[in-house]
């Protein structure tokens, strides 16, 4: 049988063509293989296959190694949580904004805190100015005019609070009942993306008219519950029907509350917050804002 290119084994049988009555020891024939020689005749190093798989563009080579530990004083275990690009983080804005799918299906396993984090500082900063700027219409040709800091303290106590504390808790009480579909870090992500609907709000709502005020504050908490209700729906499903009606129940009545804590601290004309000073002996002629930060956070 003629030695064709791409067999590693050559068999000889005789002239009959008979393979039955072959002599093995004497007709079967083996022939070291040729493919690890070169082209020249020369054996030679051979070459090894490519471990790396073409669709894993550059993932295998920057994934850290499996036995490296992250410990909770070092950077890179915080590092892990503001893994995102622009366009990420741009892209998950709009989705929270304008929702058109789940927004853990956005996420897509990788839910960060850089925007969360800088969402909610933005929140903040936005609260205190707007804040101010409603204040300063309300006393104008009253009194001489004086910031009030305490607006920006208790404009961080309520939003970074919030965010931090309420899907902690939540995140609690899903593991409690037994949910697997919990994730705390999905749950922070979450609810800072949720908070982006209060920035358009807080820059349009510093108006002396209070049903206009109302208006866009109720507009706010309307998309902002929504975003939450149809996000969390899925995961707090998960538990019992009495018990997933309930947390729904919940987390809508703390949305509500922070709506109404926004409206009323912030954005309080004619509010019992600004109504304060005629039945409240403590109060320190700031409008009835200054007692109202003061119960927030705690001074």
């Amino acid at each position: 049988m003629a030695n064709r290119q791409g067999y590693d084994v050559v068999v000889d049988v005789d002239a009959e063509g008979d393979l039955g009555h072959t002599d093995l020891n004497d007709d079967l024939e083996f022939h070291n293989s040729t493919f690890s020689s070169n082209p020249n005749g020369s054996n030679g190093p051979k070459v090894q296959p490519d471990s790396t798989s073409f669709l894993n563009t550059g993932s295998s080579r920057n994934a850290p190694s499996p036995s490296s530990k992250r410990y909770l004083w070092s950077i890179s275990f915080y590092q892990q949580f503001f893994d995102i690009d622009t366009p990420q983080l741009l892209h998950r804005c709009r989705s929270a904004l304008y929702p058109r799918q789940n927004f853990l299906d956005i996420l897509d396993g990788n839910p960060d805190l850089y925007g969360p984090f800088w969402i909610a500082t933005t929140v903040v900063v936005i609260l205190f100015m707007t804040g101010t700027i409603s204040q300063y219409l309300a006393e104008t040709g009253k009194k001489h005019f004086a910031y009030d800091f305490r607006l920006l303290s208790g404009a961080a106590g309520l939003v970074y609070g919030y965010t931090v504390f309420i899907p902690l808790g939540l995140w609690g009480v899903l593991k409690w009942f037994g949910s697997e579909s919990a994730n705390l870090m999905e749950c922070w992500a979450l609810y800072g993306y949720g908070n982006l609907i209060w920035i358009p709000v807080a820059l349009v709502s510093w108006s002396p008219l209070t049903a206009l005020n109302f208006a866009f504050v109720g507009v706010g908490f309307a998309l902002s519950a929504t975003f939450l209700f149809r996000n969390l729906y899925p995961v707090i499903s998960a538990t019992d029907a009495k018990t997933s009606r309930i947390l729904l129940i919940v987390v809508l009545a703390l949305h509500a509350g922070l709506a109404i804590a926004i409206k009323i601290l912030f954005f309080a004309h004619g509010s019992p917050a600004s109504n304060g000073k005629a039945n409240n002996p403590m109060d320190d002629g700031d409008g009835g804002k200054g007692g109202a930060v003061r119960m927030l956070m705690g001074f």
